[in-house]
């Protein structure tokens, strides 16, 4: 086989040897690239990716886990008494009449304020959250007056 490839290519005029080596080298090199060098930068180019975005989701798992542990380090004093209780001076403190507060199973009060400002509500709202009473659900309804209706019902963190 080859000493016939090696008498073919005898046979072939100078030109001829010069364009088939030539040919011989580019299709020698379009195999390398193709079939060596392309995939193996395909690869390293797919594994960058998926470093990088393993890094990223490191990260965000880690400021997870720091907020978790900030919360868990930072647990609010227990409170002194019944939560309706507590809720009903809270609120007679920031100035919101309740219309009706029921407390419920597992440490729940639903409470129903019929007027309140937005803002000072939310400010509420968050006083209450800083020191250990959740929102559990919340409803509110524009009065049409720039003051809101809520209905609301509150439990202590960790309940």
């Amino acid at each position: 086989m080859i000493a016939n490839l090696k008498t073919w290519f005898d046979g072939r005029s100078l030109r001829e040897k010069r364009l088939l080596l030539v040919m011989a080298a580019l299709a020698l090199l379009t195999i390398v690239w193709g079939g060596i060098i392309r995939p193996l930068s395909d690869a390293l180019s797919s594994s960058r990716e998926r470093f990088a975005s393993a890094v990223v989701r490191l990260g965000d798992t880690e400021s997870r886990v720091g907020a978790v542990q900030a919360l868990q380090a930072n647990k609010p004093p227990t409170l002194s008494g019944p939560l309706d209780a507590i809720i009903r001076a809270r609120a007679d403190a920031a100035g919101f009449p309740l219309a009706s507060t029921n407390p419920l199973a597992n440490d729940r009060v639903q409470i129903a304020i019929n007027s309140a400002r937005p803002a000072a509500l939310l400010a509420w709202i968050a006083d209450l959250e800083a020191s250990g009473i959740l929102v559990d659900s919340l409803n509110v309804t524009n009065n049409g007056d720039k003051t809101v209706a809520v209905q609301m019902t509150l439990k202590v963190r960790g309940l």
